[in-house]
């Protein structure tokens, strides 16, 4: 008798050169990707253009005329311009269940306050209110970028992105000089910068006073308080329309200004901001754009908000968004719908919790346990439960999912490892996968391993960005 022994491989050293060249050729479109799309609007509006491109219905559209959805037809749904749904019709009925890859784009990142501007010090800032887990400490002295939207009481929506083309002006929020820090020091990482310091500096030219030629130049037709801030008012009055009471209904992220770059002489590696989810995202979005045959179950990607804050709201994974979506498409691919029907394709359906996990960093060794950790390029990770302090807030994905998903990855050449995000008792963290779970689907979380997670600067692996791609487009076409 003989005993193979278990390990994951490096999938670079068994690689043939014409699968490397076509994870280097899908992670270029990547890169791109992730440099032009760096908030949920910005990823919900670029999929809906695809969506558009590939000959996707709309089905706020087809509810309405109540059209019929035959097999092969694709459908979209912006679900308030920060989440999507995009499906693909079966020939099966979709009570036997259907097939979904579910990520989450949104990041971790600074928001505007509702009532941001102030003057001090004769410079004009603007307050902030952090977005998930971030160090704050890594948000001082780098470049940071605007995107967003202000709504007008009139409905207008002004778009807001400066900071990423080089004729941009970038912003930043400064840090205390080492020669005077010992005191910040002293404090621990947590606590040298707290949240209410991650104020975003914006100009330092006061406005310009009128002069009253009266009575000569000497003095002025009116004084302002806060001269520097009016200024800033002034310039985006000027430029864009709008008053400072519109940044009440207004969504203004602060993102990181770097672009994504490939990394290390090998090009092997990709750093850029928001691969937390959106690594994953672009991975789904293209494995259901890629599908070539009819499917028999009907193929669906969700794209879900608010992941970073408990995926709450109405574009969260907690909301009903989802589950209104599937019931309308039960309801126009069955001729005598009633509520049994979305009840049974929940029952029937299986889902990845397309979601990063945690590699393991070689400078940072024992937040691991090395039997039960992620690795770079040793493929997709299917990571059974997260979760923390004993699996709290966590889906633990049953073994038999786990093992048909195992057969389907091997029988498709998918590189593929398993993991946990890290020591029992260090901390731990949650997806999606409860909530999808929760509707009585088989999930389990299958993503891509991340280094220097919710960083401005996060760390991925080709090999796991492609082996993801083919793990999620097998899940698509052939998983049953």
């Amino acid at each position: 008798m003989t005993f193979e022994r278990f390990e994951y491989k490096n999938w670079w050293k068994d690689a043939s050169k014409e699968a490397q060249q076509a994870a280097f050729e899908f992670c270029g479109g990547y890169l791109d990707f992730l440099n032009r799309h760096k908030t949920e609007r910005e990823v919900v509006a670029y999929t809906t253009a695809l969506c558009k491109a590939n000959g996707f219905m709309d089905l706020d559209e087809a509810i309405k005329q109540r059209k019929s959805l035959e097999p092969g037809t694709k459908v979209y749904q912006n679900l308030r311009g920060k989440a999507l749904v995009m499906a693909v019709i079966g020939t099966e009925p979709m009570a036997q269940g259907i097939n979904i890859v579910a990520s989450h784009v949104d990041s971790p990142r600074l928001d505007f306050k509702q009532t941001p501007f102030y003057e001090d010090t004769d410079m004009v800032l603007a307050k902030t209110h952090y977005y998930g887990g971030i160090k704050k400490y890594q948000w001082v002295c780098i470049p940071l970028a605007l995107h967003g939207v202000v709504i007008l009481k009139s409905g207008e929506i002004v778009q807001i992105n400066i900071g990423e083309k080089e004729t941009d002006p970038s912003f930043v929020i400064t840090d205390l000089l080492p020669h005077l820090a010992h005191e910040q020091m002293k404090k621990r990482m947590s606590e040298g910068v707290n949240g209410e310091g991650l104020n975003v500096v914006l100009g330092a030219i006061p406005l310009q006073e009128e002069k009253d030629e009266a009575e000569g130049t000497g003095s002025s037709k009116e004084k302002h308080k806060d001269p520097v801030k009016m200024n800033l008012l002034r310039i985006l009055k000027e430029t864009y329309g709008i008053d400072e009471v519109d940044f009440v209904s207004a969504e203004i992220e602060v993102v990181p200004a770097m672009p994504a770059r490939e990394v290390g002489f090998d090009r092997s590696m990709i750093g850029g901001y928001g691969q937390d989810d959106r690594v994953c995202t672009y991975a789904g979005i293209h494995s259901l754009l890629d599908l070539k045959a009819q499917p028999a179950r009907t193929v669906m990607v969700y794209l879900s908000d608010k992941e970073e804050v408990g995926s709450m709201g109405n574009t969260g994974a907690q909301s009903a968004g989802l589950t209104h979506c599937i019931a309308e498409l039960c309801a126009l691919t069955t001729d005598h719908y009633n509520d049994l029907v979305t009840k049974r394709c929940f029952a029937n359906s299986a889902l990845l919790s397309a979601d990063v996990s945690a590699a393991v960093d070689p400078n940072y060794k024992d937040a691991q346990d090395k039997l039960n950790a992620t690795y770079f390029s040793k493929g997709v990770v299917l990571e059974k439960y997260t979760g923390s302090k004993g699996k709290s807030g966590a889906n633990d994905a049953n073994p038999e999912f786990i093992a048909a998903l195992r057969a389907l990855f091997d029988d498709h050449q998918v590189a593929w490892q398993t993991g946990e995000l890290g020591k029992v008792d260090l901390g731990g963290g949650g997806t999606i996968a409860q909530f999808m779970a929760n509707l009585g689907m088989q999930v389990i979380d299958c993503g891509v391993p991340v280094l220097s997670m919710h960083s401005p600067f996060e760390l991925t692996c080709k090999a796991d960005i492609y082996n993801a791609y083919l793990a999620y487009s097998a899940f698509l076409k052939a998983y049953k």
